[in-house]
């Protein structure tokens, strides 16, 4: 399993226009994508489980994969929130 933390830069946190791309990003892959805060957990493949997690500018995010392609999935999912969010 791969885990990194994240803070949000986005000044509108996690919207729904980001949260859509990063779900398509994450369908990519094999692995199981989840993303924690707060102690709330939610699945990258499903928007509504993004967005529900609320996070806002200056919030940490906690992303685990678990899977086949987990090294390739972190770094894409990595870069692509240092790239949008």
């Amino acid at each position: 399993m791969k885990e990194f933390n994240y803070t949000i830069t986005d000044p509108q946190g996690i919207h729904a226009r980001p949260a859509g791309m990063l779900v398509k990003e994450a369908a990519k892959f094999q692995s199981a994508i989840t993303i924690e805060k707060d102690g709330k957990t939610g699945d990258a493949k499903r928007i509504f489980a993004v967005m529900g997690l609320a996070a806002k500018c200056g919030n940490t995010i906690t992303v685990k994969v678990d899977g086949s392609d987990e090294d390739e999935a972190a770094k894409a999912i990595e870069e692509f929130l240092k790239a949008n969010m």
